[in-house]
């Protein structure tokens, strides 16, 4: 029964909370962290990941003049 409160994240302990001012992790993210885990074993940390996902939406907005889709982008 644990891993259906895991999926629906309903158990105690078992969801992560944001607080204070941590961002939320997007698609984006998500994927920056599952390549630094696979790729570099983590060692770049949240928040450098967090600073290289932000320039490249910066990036990707200058040169296309688009926002990024708001399901991969918060």
């Amino acid at each position: 029964m644990d891993f259906i409160k895991k999926a629906t994240g309903s158990g105690s302990g078992t969801t992560q909370q944001q607080t204070g001012g941590s961002p939320q992790q997007d698609y984006g993210d998500k994927a920056a962290s599952m390549l630094d885990k696979k790729y570099n074993d983590g060692r770049l940390g949240e928040a450098k990941l967090e600073k290289i996902t932000d320039g490249l939406r910066t990036g990707y907005e200058k040169a296309t003049g688009n926002k990024v889709n708001s399901k991969i982008s918060n």
